[in-house]
């Protein structure tokens, strides 16, 4: 039996040595045509929206002299607010897409006391202009009709509906006899 036993372990290491010898030669043979395969393969990357989008409507809003309260309900919470510059707030949007440069708006407003000051920035698209840039990339398939036509509803015959509901016969209440909750005292 230490014979037998012996020529196995011989036979196990073998294969053991000849797996990771093929293991390591198949690394090695990748050439430019599975290189073009594996790049077909590709992860989802999804677009990275950041900070507060601010239109055009929302900046043509905002008038000298309204309080900090007032900003805040048009324009929403500021990004950046700094403790050194407490009269200055600073709105910033950022629209990462795969494949493309990414898209940022900045706007600072000022404030002297409570009051704004002034407002300054890029130049904000309006609503309609950037829901337009975030149209979907992907296939235009038809969108299919779902409402008939007259004509369509013509084609199938009208069911055949009775106007009374079928009277059906009252029906006895039946028996009921439920045992004791608690067994009879002794």
């Amino acid at each position: 039996m230490p014979v037998k036993a012996t020529c196995s372990a011989r036979l196990g290491l073998v294969l053991l040595i000849g797996a990771g010898v093929a293991t390591l030669a198949g690394c090695g043979s990748l050439n430019g045509a599975s290189d073009r395969i594996a790049n077909i393969v590709t992860p989802y990357k999804i677009d990275v929206v950041q900070g507060n989008f601010v239109s055009r409507e929302q900046v043509e809003a905002l008038q000298p002299g309204m309080s900090r309260q007032q900003v805040r309900e048009i324009l929403g919470t500021p990004l950046l607010t700094s403790l050194f510059h407490a009269d200055r707030w600073e709105y910033v949007f950022t629209l990462k897409r795969p494949g493309e440069e990414a898209q940022t708006r900045k706007l600072t407003v000022f404030f002297k006391g409570d009051a704004l000051e002034r407002s300054e920035g890029d130049t904000m698209p309006t609503e309609t202009e950037f829901v337009a840039t975030l149209g979907s990339k992907g296939s235009k398939s038809k969108v299919p009709v779902l409402e008939a036509t007259p004509e369509q509803l013509a084609r199938f015959p009208a069911s055949a509906r009775p106007t009374t509901p079928p009277t059906a016969a009252p029906l006895e209440p039946a028996s009921v006899s439920y045992p004791p909750l608690e067994a009879p005292a002794r």
